[in-house]
């Protein structure tokens, strides 16, 4: 039971003329006592908050930056008709800022024995998943004057999944594969490993496609036609460890990471390959394994909606162990790292040769941009120290980078903004070149 704010003014008022025309408790309860009859009245005529019956439905899955639904049903068994204020509450990271107050609050009244449904709209800011916390409904009378409360628990998870805002690429890389694999142009000459067909020798061939047999059977000189390579094996590694938790402007590097990991799952599961995932620091974090091409994508947005950088030192020799015993045949294994000096050449450098020997290694990057603007800063001595430093931390990158590939790993290095179509264009280029 609460008073509200119209009942305590009125009480207040009320009270006032007391000290002046009648002193004494008889004269307080002679004026107040109207008063406290309609206060009782009131209350006597709210409906009872704990017999409202509460059920949910509605969205279970966003991506992130979009809206979802909510609907809250509420009904009123009682014979007294509900007047209330609901407040539907949810995790602060559920709605933009400056926008809660305003979609988890409610009004509504609902006659005796019937129900209404109210609908709460979450426009969640981060990853993961958001569950529903208590309901707390304000029940008041006819007049206003008191109200009853209660609280009530309805269970709801919405799943905020990755964006994927690279999506917007995958048309121009489809059509690229369609170019690779023969559909809307003549089929690439002397790549790939699967044999097509053979026909007759133009000067820019690569000699070592010809057919010396058919040659032999014919007048003209015959070379092999190949078909870029389908069927083949890609491991996406994220490493979730200290460095992916490093924010490259409004995002950690793991999302970035994310984001390119999925554009390239589209495409290679178009192109008929089989994708699997592993993200790992010092433990197995998301596993994602024998999906057909149709389910592993949503498979992936579902394992990636809860994953977060950890803030310890990834263990490159747990990983690479992970990724040999997740990946037993031959792989493109695509391991999304950092390229900072320490963790590559403490870490990663001594276990590589255990993937490169068996695996087609790639390792991605994210470069934060503002490094590059640093590096053309001139006109002020702050400016010209910040490019210098920004000149060193880009040629210890280079420097890394270069080691990676000197151990026949091809290495990616871009933004967050451009990483996603890198990616995609080296695994197109291995696969056209016959690498996977």
């Amino acid at each position: 039971m609460a008073l509200t704010g119209r009942a305590a003014l009125l009480a207040a008022l009320g009270s006032l003329p007391v000290g002046i025309w009648e002193p004494g408790w008889a004269g307080l309860l002679a004026v107040n006592a109207p008063l406290a009859a309609a206060c009782a009245c009131d209350f006597a005529l709210a409906a009872p908050v704990r017999r409202l019956r509460l059920t949910r439905s509605g969205n279970t899955s966003v991506r992130l930056g979009d809206s979802a639904d909510v609907t809250l049903t509420i009904t009123n068994p009682s014979r007294r008709p509900l007047r209330a204020r609901v407040r539907d509450a949810w995790p602060p990271s559920s709605w933009r800022p400056g926008t809660e107050v305003a979609a988890s609050r409610h009004r509504l009244t609902i006659p005796a024995g019937e129900r209404r449904r109210l609908t709460t709209r979450l426009t969640p800011t981060r990853r993961g998943d958001r569950h529903a916390d208590r309901i707390t409904i304000r029940s008041y009378g006819p007049l206003g004057l008191f109200s009853r409360q209660g609280t009530h628990k309805v269970p709801w998870t919405v799943r905020v999944l990755p964006p994927f805002t690279s999506r917007k690429h995958l048309p121009s890389k489809l059509a690229r594969l369609r170019e690779l694999d023969g559909r809307t142009s003549a089929l690439t000459r002397g790549e790939g490993t699967e044999f097509d067909s053979l026909r007759e020798y133009v000067p820019g061939d690569d000699t070592r496609s010809i057919d010396w047999r058919a040659t032999a059977r014919q007048s003209a000189v015959a070379v092999r036609t190949w078909r870029p390579e389908r069927d083949r094996h890609i491991l996406l590694v994220l490493d979730t460890g200290r460095t992916s938790a490093g924010r490259v402007g409004d995002a950690p590097r793991l999302d970035a990471s994310m984001d390119a990991a999925l554009l390239l799952a589209a495409l290679a599961s178009r192109a008929g390959d089989r994708v699997g995932l592993l993200a790992y620091d010092r433990r197995v974090r998301a596993l994602v394994q024998g999906r057909t091409a149709r389910d592993v994508l949503p498979s992936l947005v579902t394992a990636l909606a809860t994953l977060e950088p950890e803030l310890i030192e990834t263990d490159a020799r747990g990983l690479t162990a992970a990724a040999l015993r997740t990946a037993p045949h031959r792989s493109l294994i695509v391991l999304l790292t950092t390229l900072d000096a320490a963790p590559v050449e403490e870490g990663l450098l001594p276990v590589l040769p255990q993937l490169t020997r068996r695996h087609t290694v790639l390792v991605a990057s994210v470069a934060d941009p503002h490094i590059a603007r640093m590096a053309t800063s001139r006109g002020t001595i702050d400016a010209v120290y910040e490019a210098a430093a920004a000149a060193r931390a880009q040629r210890e990158r280079q420097r890394t980078a270069e080691q990676l590939r000197r151990h026949g790993v091809t290495v990616v290095d871009a933004t967050p903004d451009e990483l996603a179509p890198t990616l995609a264009d080296a695994y197109l280029a291995l696969k056209a070149a016959g690498r996977l």
